[in-house]
């Protein structure tokens, strides 16, 4: 705790009770009293206005100049250790991404909400809002699933909802009760190579598949009649109506080798009936391993289809928060206003290049995180308000 907002305590006045009189928001009170931050404008006069306000509420001039002076040293403090890795830590400050927050006790009181809705995982199909670029997508992924197309890639940043459009695959193929086998290879410490976890081969997706089929039967040991083996048992379930779909997650880690053999799993055929279909499931970074200058692996790249996963829109940002709360009967004025809204669009954009080009971050896990600890600094202010651009624009991460 820092000096002057031990001074404050002590005295009992509230950061609200100076915001007003001063004519500036309570976060940046806040920022000032924790981090010696002054407001851009007038800073000067800030300073001056906010010793005089102290000094009415009946505290000593030199207290308040002393405790003052201590924030200020350790903003100084603090913004020397910032520059001196400033070069490294650049591209987190544009990000502006907070980590993993958690709804506080109060701020659930406060709003009543004993679960917090904008960032739990989706439980029901009913939950799951489908922007037109998530419908496409899922229908995407639906069509591979049922054997319509063979390869495909669904590309999206971390938070963008890929593990959500794999669940709800999985549900699809459970309610519609469609002949599909899904074939998932554990990536528990995958890597691309094995000095820094473990690389998927070709011969663990084989064992996958046989797994999938046939759990039950002992693998033949040489992988060339392992080989036959899968692809006899892949054309059984095939004769009996069956489709798969063989789907593997954190693809950007792959092996090279491995994305590259997987067109002989794609070239499985029974006559001319293909037997699997693949879809990956990766970061950005499998969009670039996957591109066309890749002579590696040109022959993968010439039959995969790339669907990315997009942020959303302004519009489409406000209706999905809508449908976060209307799930649960709540409105989403209850929490933010419509600054709030506009500057959560603002925060969640950043420079990718000298060009001053733009790259958006309006994806679910973002928006869940930095509107969860929003709630949060309303109850530690003291606010009766909701969620506004003020504050949103004054966390830091």
């Amino acid at each position: 705790m820092s000096e002057l907002k031990a001074l404050l305590k002590q005295h009992e006045i509230t950061q609200s009770s100076l915001a007003k009189p001063l004519g500036v928001s309570v976060p940046a009170i806040n920022l000032f009293v924790l981090h010696g931050i002054r407001p851009k404008k007038k800073a000067d006069l800030f300073v001056s206005q906010f010793i005089e306000q102290l000094k009415a509420k009946g505290i000593d001039e030199t207290k308040i100049n002393q405790a003052i002076d201590a924030v200020l040293n350790a903003s100084n403090l603090e913004t020397q250790s910032t520059q001196s890795s400033a070069n490294t830590q650049l591209s987190e400050e544009q990000l502006m991404l907070l980590r993993k927050q958690t709804l506080s006790q109060d701020a659930k009181e406060k709003f009543g909400l004993f679960n917090n809705i904008f960032t739990t995982d989706v439980r029901d199909p009913k939950q799951l809002f489908c922007a037109s670029n998530t419908r496409y997508v899922l229908e995407a992924m639906w069509q591979a699933a049922i054997g319509n197309s063979s390869f495909i890639a669904v590309i999206g940043q971390s938070g963008s909802g890929k593990s959500t459009c794999r669940e709800e695959l999985h549900d699809r193929v459970q309610r519609e009760a469609a002949n599909t086998i899904i074939i998932e290879p554990y990536v528990l410490a995958t890597e691309e190579n094995d000095i820094k976890g473990k690389s998927l081969k070709s011969l663990h997706i084989a064992e996958s598949i046989l797994n999938a089929l046939a759990p039950s039967t002992n693998a033949k040991r040489s992988p060339e009649a392992r080989f036959r083996q899968v692809h006899n048992l892949l054309k059984e379930s095939k004769r009996n109506g069956n489709h798969h779909v063989l789907i593997i997650e954190e693809s950007q880690c792959l092996p090279t080798a491995t994305l590259k053999h997987l067109k002989r799993f794609l070239e499985l055929k029974n006559g001319y009936k293909p037997l699997l279909s693949i879809i990956l499931i990766g970061q950005d970074e499998l969009k670039i391993r996957l591109s066309e200058n890749n002579p590696e692996v040109r022959e993968v790249v010439q039959r995969c289809e790339i669907v990315t996963l997009k942020p959303f829109t302004p519009t489409t940002l406000v209706d999905y928060l809508n449908h976060r709360c209307s799930s649960v009967g709540r409105n989403l004025n209850e929490f933010i206003d419509q600054s709030g809204l506009d500057a959560i669009c603002e925060k969640l954009h950043r420079n990718i290049d000298r060009h001053n080009e733009h790259e958006s971050l309006l994806y679910p896990l973002a928006i869940g995180n930095l509107i969860t600890a929003a709630l949060n600094k309303v109850v530690d202010l003291g606010l009766d308000d909701v969620i506004t651009g003020d504050l949103i624009r004054e966390l830091r991460a």
